[in-house]
């Protein structure tokens, strides 16, 4: 096995382990707790989980043209950049994220090691301005993006 195949195991790895503290936090927390949107902040923890879960997903397939649109990530309208929570969030959608937050990781591994990503459409995000031009690139974004996030919702955590 290829250094870069051991390399991006380890990635995968860590943004399982990752999410998988962002799903702990979650359960430590009642449904009020989650979609309570603490003073000083304009959206609230679940929106932050919800928001990795659609945003890896379009990152890795829609923005590197390996899929057309976004119109098969569930939740996408309520999370994507740009939104803000504007319903109470059930528990049931809780569940559903936090099994689409690890499945999709597993299954982006998946399309990884099948080489589904050969050839990608280079991007730059909004937020960095920073070119991605390989598909190990947008892994490694999007793992910087969901701690990002993660962070967000341990100050609003404190704020409870």
């Amino acid at each position: 096995m290829s250094l870069l195949c051991n390399q991006m195991q380890e990635t995968f790895k860590f943004i399982l382990q990752a999410r998988q503290k962002f799903i702990e936090l979650i359960d430590s927390l009642s449904i009020e707790q989650l979609n309570k949107i603490p003073a000083g902040f304009n959206n609230n923890i679940i929106w932050n989980f919800g928001h990795i879960v659609v945003s890896t997903q379009t990152l890795v397939y829609v923005r590197t043209g390996i899929k057309a649109d976004t119109a098969w990530v569930k939740y996408n309208e309520d999370y994507k950049k740009d939104t803000k929570p504007t319903r109470f969030v059930e528990q049931a959608e809780v569940d559903e994220l936090k099994e689409i937050a690890i499945r999709s990781i597993e299954q982006i591994a998946v399309d990884y090691e099948n080489g589904v990503f050969g050839a990608i459409t280079s991007f730059s995000t909004s937020t960095y301005g920073y070119p991605l031009n390989t598909i190990e690139e947008v892994i490694a974004l999007t793992s910087g993006h969901d701690n990002v996030h993660f962070g967000y919702a341990m100050a609003q955590r404190r704020c409870l």
